[in-house]
C-alpha cells in the first residue's frame, strides 16, 4: 500500500428476522440505520447497514436479513467475534441495560489490558463491547437512546478463528499493511497504524476447533478501507502478486469493492471511503427510505412487493 492503513470498513453478517435485527442494533445497542437497501445479488431481501450519526467506515455493521437461513455454526475459517469500542469505564452501564433487555451478557475479563464484555445478537452472532480510554474522543451516533458517556464509537476490531494463523498473518502485514500489535496465548493482535474506529484484528489459532458455518449468527465478511480508488487499485495488485485470487472492483453503490478469501477461508473485502452513504440521502435522513440502485430502481414495485414492511420507530 501507498498510505497507511485505515483498518476495518465494515463487517457484514446474517441475520434472519429484519425487524429483530432492526430493533437490537437500534433500540439496544443504540446504532443507527443509516441505510436501508436491498442485497444487490438477491434483491428479494434487505441490506440493513447500522453505524454511527454519517455512517462513517469503521462504525458500519451490516446484515443480510434472510428468514428462513438457517443458524450458522461459528468454527475456524471465520470472523467469529464483532467487537465496539465503549468509553472507559462504562461496562457497568452496558451490563445493567443489557440485563434489562434480557440479553445474556458476561465479563470476560481483560484483554491486552483491555476490559471485555461479551453478549449475542437475536441470531446468536457473537459481540463484544471493549473498553478503550480513547474511545471517549471519537465520535458517536447522538440521536439514539444510549447516553454519550456510555455510547458506541463503532469497531475496535474483529477476531478472526483459524486452523493456523502464519499464512493470514503474511498478509495482513504485508498487503494489507497491517502491523503486529501483541500476542497473548494462541491470540495475535494487528493493528493498522490510523488512531480512528475499526482498528484491529486478532488472529485466534485453534487448530482443533471444528470448521464454521456461515449462515444466520455468523459474519458473512470482512471489509478494510481503501482511501479512494487508487488506492484500492493499488492493494489489489499487492494482493494478485501475493497469489490471492480477486474479483474486479464492482460498484456498491456507497463505496468500490473488490473480493477475496484470505488463506484461514475468511472472505475479505477492500471498500472505499467514498461515495460514502450520503450520496442518495443527506445526513438528517440516513435509514428513512428504502434506496435501490439506478439499476433496480425500474423495479421497485416489484421490489416493494415482497420485502417485509420495517417498524423504524425506535
Amino acid at each position: 500500500m501507498t498510505a497507511e492503513p485505515l483498518g476495518i470498513h465494515h463487517v457484514t453478517a446474517i441475520a434472519t428476522d429484519p425487524q429483530a435485527n432492526l430493533d437490537f442494533y437500534t433500540r439496544v445497542l443504540g446504532l443507527r440505520l443509516v441505510k436501508k437497501t436491498v442485497n444487490f445479488d438477491d434483491p428479494t431481501t434487505y441490506h440493513l447497514y447500522f453505524g454511527d450519526e454519517k455512517g462513517r467506515p469503521g462504525t458500519i455493521l451490516t446484515f443480510f436479513p434472510w428468514p428462513q437461513a438457517r443458524r450458522g455454526i461459528r468454527g475456524t475459517g471465520q470472523a467469529t467475534v464483532t467487537s465496539f469500542i465503549v468509553p472507559a469505564g462504562s461496562l457497568g452501564f452496558w451490563a445493567d441495560r443489557l440485563g434489562q433487555e434480557g440479553v445474556a451478557a458476561e465479563q470476560s475479563g481483560r484483554r491486552f489490558e483491555e476490559e471485555v464484555l461479551t453478549l449475542l445478537d437475536p441470531d446468536g452472532l457473537k459481540l463484544e463491547l471493549v473498553a478503550h480510554e480513547q474511545a471517549a474522543a471519537l465520535p458517536f451516533w447522538g440521536g439514539g437512546p444510549i447516553p454519550q458517556e456510555s455510547a458506541s464509537r463503532g469497531f475496535h476490531g474483529t477476531t478472526l478463528t483459524l486452523e493456523g494463523y502464519e499464512a493470514t498473518a503474511a498478509l495482513l502485514s504485508g498487503p494489507l499493511g497491517l502491523r503486529p500489535a501483541g500476542e497473548e496465548g494462541n491470540r495475535f493482535r494487528f493493528a493498522a497504524a490510523s488512531g480512528g474506529p475499526g482498528r484491529f484484528v486478532d488472529l485466534l489459532c485453534t487448530p482443533d476447533a471444528r470448521p464454521g458455518r456461515v449462515a444466520a449468527g455468523t459474519v458473512h465478511h470482512v471489509a478494510f478501507r481503501a482511501r479512494d480508488e487508487v488506492e484500492q487499485g493499488t492493494v489489489r495488485k499487492a494482493l494478485v502478486s501475493a497469489g490471492m485470487n480477486v474479483t474486479p472492483v464492482l460498484d456498491r453503490n456507497y463505496f468500490r469493492s473488490i473480493y477475496f478469501r484470505e488463506p484461514g477461508g475468511v472472505l475479505f473485502e477492500v471498500a472505499t471511503d467514498p461515495p460514502g452513504f450520503t450520496v442518495d440521502e443527506t445526513v438528517d435522513q440516513l435509514g428513512t427510505s428504502l434506496k435501490l440502485p439506478g439499476w433496480l430502481e425500474p423495479h421497485r414495485h416489484g421490489i416493494e412487493a415482497v420485502l417485509p414492511e420495517l417498524d423504524l420507530a425506535q
